[in-house]
């Protein structure tokens, strides 16, 4: 709870709670009550069970690291009413996903995979579908990731820094999501 505060208090306004963070739909719950505008969601979810514990904590959005089925036949989902981010790594997997009903995917994991480059190099091929890159990105490379083709960029290693949690060091971390936002919203913006 602390720390998502501290990165809130830095200036994120997506914050994605990884399920496995204790008492999550607690901490969801008190977040989407203290920011009701802010788009608030839960992250690596896998189980449909998971998926509606969410959704009743307050979840504006659901992202996974694979397409699970379940989640995307949510009435929630299928509706628009819930925004769900399934995980792709390949081309088949991006198009089977944005097939089922889409309408972002999360690329998975990206620097494993070649980082922007291979953004890059996906955009060219599917330059209508929005992507979302995750995994192993720093607060330096973000505006490398949007010039690439990237809607947006999952920062959770470079903004929660294992030390600074590890150290309760919160002004760190509000510091990091400070320096990951006016990054981000220059590299959205085209602002250098």
């Amino acid at each position: 709870m602390e720390a998502a505060k501290a990165a809130i208090a830095g200036g994120i306004s997506v914050l994605e709670i990884v399920v496995s963070t204790p008492g999550v739909f607690e901490v969801l719950q008190q977040l989407v009550k203290e920011h009701p505008t802010m788009a608030l969601g839960v992250g690596t979810v896998l189980r449909i069970e998971d998926a509606k514990s969410a959704i009743n904590a307050g979840a504006k959005f659901l992202m996974s690291p694979a397409t699970v089925k379940d989640i995307m036949e949510m009435d929630y989902v299928q509706s628009g009413e819930i925004l769900y981010i399934p995980g792709t790594m390949t081309p088949t997997e991006i198009l089977s996903a944005c097939d089922e009903g889409a309408k972002i995917v999360k690329i998975y994991p990206v620097s494993a995979l070649g980082g922007f480059q291979y953004i890059s190099a996906l955009k060219k091929a599917f330059p209508h579908i929005s992507m979302v890159a995750s995994q192993g990105i720093t607060i330096d490379s973000i505006g490398e990731y949007i010039l690439r083709g990237a809607s947006a960029v999952v920062l959770s290693d470079a903004i929660f820094d294992k030390d600074a949690i590890a150290q309760h060091d919160l002004d760190k971390i509000q510091k990091l999501a400070h320096s990951a936002a006016l990054l981000g919203n220059k590299s959205v913006n085209r602002i250098y």
